[in-house]
């Protein structure tokens, strides 16, 4: 177990975090870092045909051990971490055998984390955890899933007598910010099925995920002195706000859950002569989802009617349910069931409430589930992982590629 933390630390202590204002690929300069060291560890425990490319996405391959045909493979997880938080000079604190109390991530700053809150923290009483200090995300999204592959090939090199066929792993950058499989080359990597590995409680297992779109709405206004502005001022932050006000009060994230679809806004700002909101549109269900889109053009219509076409919107796809591809080779979910069951698991077969690089593989031709990394309330401050749960995903690993190789 203190392999998988001196490992796990040695990831997140590297700031990877992605920038979504950048065009560059990988998005941040900061993410070569742990993308090179992730090379030279992967070639140090004894994989083969290790490479990155000029975007820094890695591939290895481990070879197959047995004499008959067996499907390929593969592994996959990201190494860049969320904007929305801090991933600088992470400090991760250990608790071990963890009491079910509240733990206090910063003493000076009064940062808790609260077991009443965050009542996921009570299945790991008598376990060992990892948090933050407070100041910082973790970054076990999705180092822990990076910890997992790496720690479980490194297994199998080591105890030849487990029989696999052909596993390629591949990490990636930028997955945070949507791009994690844009410049995947799924040909190269050769695989008929892969896993993500970048889920989150123990036993999730995922192959459902939203349809995703992103909406940028720009309103240009006109100033004029308010003293004598009727019938000429045209306010830009009024017209945003009457066009946030019309989408459904009630489809937030805040109010929904499952399977349900939501609008968020996530940035809205501007003065009088422009103004720009910003907002994401996710439904599982695609009829839904080509209706929420519609909704937003109704309403941008509605007020560029009113308002002689003051305003622009640009709507982009950005990714789309991967159920569509996966249920079509099903027995890539069964060998994930059974290969928790075997080490007594029981899966969490449940919809994601977001998107993973898997969602974007298995339209490009590799279908990707999603299993669990064993992290908790990523992005921000109260992240933590049980290291159970990641030792857990390592045996996961190990016995998909048993269970492929005997099929």
């Amino acid at each position: 177990m203190q392999h998988i933390i001196d490992r796990f630390i040695s990831y997140i202590t590297i700031d990877t975090q992605s920038d979504s204002s950048s065009e560059t690929t990988p998005s941040t300069q900061k993410q070569w870092n742990l993308a090179n060291k992730l090379v030279d560890e992967l070639r140090a425990i004894g994989l083969s045909e290790v490479t990155i490319d000029e975007n820094a996405y890695i591939m290895a391959t481990l070879p197959s051990n047995v004499d008959h045909e067996v499907p390929t493979i593969g592994f996959i997880s990201h190494f860049d971490t969320s904007p929305d938080f801090s991933g600088t000079n992470v400090n991760p604190q250990i608790i071990r055998n963890y009491d079910g109390k509240d733990i206090v991530l910063n003493k000076e700053e009064n940062i808790i984390l609260p077991s009443s809150y965050f009542d996921d923290l009570l299945q790991y009483i008598g376990q060992t955890i990892i948090t933050t200090d407070g100041t910082t995300l973790l970054g076990a999204d999705d180092k822990a899933g990076i910890t997992e592959i790496v720690t479980a090939m490194e297994y199998l090199v080591n105890n030849p007598e487990i029989k696999h066929g052909t596993i390629r792993i591949g990490f990636t950058p930028d997955e945070e910010i949507g791009r994690g499989a844009h410049k995947f080359d799924v040909e190269k990597f050769g695989a008929e099925w892969a896993y993500t590995m970048d889920g989150s409680q123990i036993g999730e297992l995922e192959y459902e995920n939203f349809n995703a779109a992103g909406a940028k709405i720009t309103i240009k206004g006109k100033s004029v002195h308010p003293g004598y502005a009727k019938g000429k001022m045209v306010n830009a932050l009024l017209i945003a706000n009457k066009i946030i006000s019309d989408l459904p009060k009630h489809e937030i994230p805040e109010e929904t859950s499952g399977r349900e679809g939501f609008f968020h806004v996530n940035h809205f700002n501007g003065e009088i002569e422009n103004a720009t909101v910003e907002l994401i549109i996710r439904d599982h269900d695609l009829k839904h989802f080509e209706q929420r889109k519609q909704l937003v053009k109704d309403i941008v219509q509605k007020y560029n009617n009113v308002y002689d076409n003051c305003i622009e919107l640009e709507l982009k796809d950005q990714y789309f349910n991967m159920k569509e591809k996966v249920e079509p080779v099903f027995h890539i979910i069964e060998t994930a069931k059974k290969a928790m069951e075997d080490i007594g698991i029981k899966p969490i077969i449940k919809p994601i409430r977001g998107g993973t690089d898997g969602s974007q593989l298995s339209y490009m031709g590799l279908p990707c589930p999603n299993i669990f990394a064993g992290g908790h309330n990523f992005h921000g401050k109260y992240e933590y992982v049980p290291v159970e749960s990641m030792q857990k995903a390592v045996e996961v690993i190990v016995r998909i590629c048993e269970l492929t190789a005997n099929q």
